[in-house]
């Protein structure tokens, strides 16, 4: 299941600050009040949303190869 299925906009959660630094501020404080895994599933949704999900490149590529063995 790709991560950016799961996760929605909260339209009430927006507010306006005076300044970039207050904004910084407030990003700070808001990541910090996160929990590391609710950091990495962030950083995963913002992967997804930059590169794109596709399932099949999860997998390792399995390589066959058959060698003859000829007896001296």
């Amino acid at each position: 299941m790709r991560a950016i299925d799961s996760f929605r906009v909260d339209k009430e959660a927006f507010s306006v600050l005076s300044s970039f630094e207050e904004a910084d501020e407030v990003d700070k404080a808001y990541w910090h009040s996160k929990t590391p895994q609710e950091r990495m599933a962030a950083l995963e949704l913002m992967r997804q949303i930059n590169y794109g999900y596709d399932p099949t490149t999860e997998r390792l590529q399995r390589v066959l190869e058959i060698a003859e063995f000829t007896p001296s």
